[in-house]
């Protein structure tokens, strides 16, 4: 119903932020990424996702196109609602789920409140049969720190399935990625395309 709404913040609350669009208040449910990355007074948007159930209507919202793609992706998991997959985009940012998906990471998940390891093993692997799967060579389960590096070929594959996982096409990726060092690891590939899409 709303592609997004765009207005000056006039309220920030835990979970949410209230946009004041041609003196309407929309209040929409939002993660704590996008809540951190406005202020109050400020213009800004926000790509917004309806929730309707039983006459019940929810707005939810994202500062970032990729967050909206990764909840839409989530909810649409069983078991997943639209609290948890809140949740868990308040734990991470769609750079570091999709890094989670495509390396199997479960602790990145279970971090966010009310996912436990079933939920996020159910997570990793329908998305990563979204994006085809992959073997796990990178470890981040103790941060970027941990990450080890790979065969350029496996780690720029792995960079390119994280990169469509937030809904990117193989055009946007093949370009952000030119110029990128061969030998970097995956998440460092994935951090430099999207640095190259935001320099756009």
């Amino acid at each position: 119903m709303f592609y997004y709404i765009s207005g000056k913040v006039a309220v920030i609350e835990p979970g949410m932020v209230v946009i004041d669009a041609g003196g309407v208040g929309y209040a929409i449910n939002t993660s704590y990424t996008s809540a951190r990355s406005v202020k109050t007074g400020e213009q800004a948007t926000f790509y917004t996702y309806l929730h309707v159930r039983e006459g019940i209507f929810e707005l939810y919202g994202f500062a970032r196109r990729e967050e909206l793609s990764c909840f839409k992706q989530l909810i649409a998991i069983s078991g997943v609602g639209p609290k948890a997959a809140l949740a868990i985009l308040s734990a991470c940012t769609p750079e570091t789920l999709a890094m989670a998906v495509v390396t199997g990471d479960e602790k990145s998940l279970t971090a966010a409140p009310g996912v436990g390891k079933k939920i996020a093993q159910r997570i990793i692997l329908e998305l990563k049969d979204k994006i085809g799967g992959s073997s796990t060579e990178l470890d981040f389960s103790a941060g970027s720190a941990a990450a080890t590096p790979v065969q350029s070929a496996g780690a720029a594959a792995l960079a390119h399935a994280a990169l469509q996982e937030l809904g990117y096409s193989a055009a946007e990726i093949n370009m952000a990625l030119k110029g990128v060092d061969p030998k970097a690891t995956t998440e460092e590939m994935v951090r430099y395309a999207l640095r190259q899409m935001v320099m756009k």
